[in-house]
């Protein structure tokens, strides 16, 4: 997989090309430190990153094994940190991201806004480039002003836990990321075009329908979507945890500990963990959870049997009657319930271990039935929770491509 095979390499050279910056030719995005958040609307401040010459991106590219990129990365890139507002519980909230942009492109570029997989380590946050790497950067060299919001629950909002899987507080970190960019945008003259693309992987999958959704749904937010991109999301939550509870065991059993936890927190139920977790797993969860332990690590922590991982009153309830609290909750998070408008294409690979393929089958059939009309679905045959990233990077590409002709 491209991301994670390049990344220690790239960390390296972003340390090099970052130590280099006086001289170059950004000398008007390093001028741009800091923004107060009284010269915006919900643009907190932004700090300028550094610069990378699109020469060392394709090297890297070369060097781990992926020289069909090279192509496609044409373009120097600067990067900023992003501070702004979005809302939480009702309430102004900080939230943060990185912007990459390319450099001396022909037409200004179309802005992407490139949502990233679960992270359970705070240090993993875009936002912490170039001490993280989660990807997503590389699309600046392919031409896209590139946002990449953090969520809620790293980077500036580290001190709440992640907002896992909830529709409404995905929808708009992305929302006002990109609100924020754009005014970034116009305040330092950087050219950007009218087009907008969403694209996300993994939990990035359902952040991204969960903006589309409601950028769709609500044209206050004067936003229009040119394209969209989703892989492997669990769009259908009551679904996915309907095939995981049922199966003997799932090997990955911090995503099911990271889901209730953040549903009783941002939800404020504030329930004992007790009441769905077994002991000693209920008194571990909290610190597990902290932002300091990788997933890997909170795996090794918890059992992969939901029989023995789940209170046995709750894990009979889930497949069962019972618990509405929580059945209510995925309904409600689930993305089966809108029409896309915009194209938009969905992947997964059928052997998916991680979240089931048949999740984004059931969710482009309701999604059909609601009426979306530019909707495809492209399953990748033997594609894992792993593999399967490449295959839709390398056709989401040209494919955004050919909207900017």
């Amino acid at each position: 997989m491209l991301v994670k095979n390049i990344k220690s390499a790239f960390y390296v050279w972003a340390l090099v090309f970052l130590t280099i910056l006086s001289g170059t030719a950004c000398k008007k995005e390093a001028e741009a430190v800091t923004k107060t958040e009284a010269e915006t609307n919900n643009l907190v401040s932004t700090s300028f990153v550094g610069y990378m010459p699109a020469s060392a991106i394709r090297d890297l590219a070369t060097a781990n094994g992926y020289p069909q990129y090279n192509e496609a990365l044409q373009y120097d890139v600067v990067v900023f940190k992003m501070v702004y507002y979005t809302t939480y519980q009702g309430k102004q909230t900080q939230a943060s991201g990185l912007m990459c942009f390319p450099r001396n492109m022909p037409n200004p570029p179309a802005i992407l806004s490139a949502q990233h997989g679960t992270l359970f380590a705070h240090k993993d946050a875009p936002s912490n480039f170039p001490n993280s790497f989660n990807g997503p950067e590389l699309f600046a060299s392919a031409g896209y002003a590139t946002f990449i919001p953090d969520y809620l629950g790293y980077g500036a909002s580290a001190q709440i836990l992640h907002t896992y899987y909830n529709e409404q507080y995905s929808a708009l970190a992305v929302i006002d990321m990109i609100k924020a960019g754009k005014i970034f945008c116009q305040q330092e003259e950087i050219p950007v075009s009218d087009k907008l693309f969403l694209a996300g992987y993994s939990e990035g999958g359902y952040v991204t329908l969960a903006a589309q959704k409601e950028i769709e749904n609500n044209p206050a937010h004067n936003l229009k979507l040119t394209a969209v991109a989703a892989g492997a999301g669990g769009y259908d939550l009551q679904d996915m945890l309907s095939n995981i509870t049922t199966a003997p065991s799932y090997n990955h059993p911090s995503y099911l500990a990271f889901l209730l936890q953040a549903y009783n927190t941002a939800n404020g139920w504030n329930r004992p963990l007790t009441d769905f977790f077994q002991e000693p797993y209920a008194s571990k969860i909290p610190a597990l959870l902290n932002g300091s332990k990788t997933g890997s690590q909170v795996n090794a922590e918890l059992v992969k049997q939901p029989n023995k991982l789940f209170a046995p009153a709750f894990f009979n309830a889930l497949k069962g009657s019972g618990e509405d609290q929580v059945k209510e909750a995925l309904k409600a998070n689930s993305l089966t319930d809108y029409a896309p408008k915009a194209p938009t294409r969905m992947y997964h690979g059928t052997a998916d271990d991680v979240v089931p393929f048949t999740n984004s089958q059931v969710t482009y059939n309701k999604l059909k039935a609601n009426g979306a009309k530019d909707l495809t679905f492209h399953s990748i045959p033997g594609g894992t929770h792993g593999t399967t990233f490449q295959p839709m990077i390398s056709e989401l590409i040209p494919w955004f491509a050919s909207f900017n002709k």
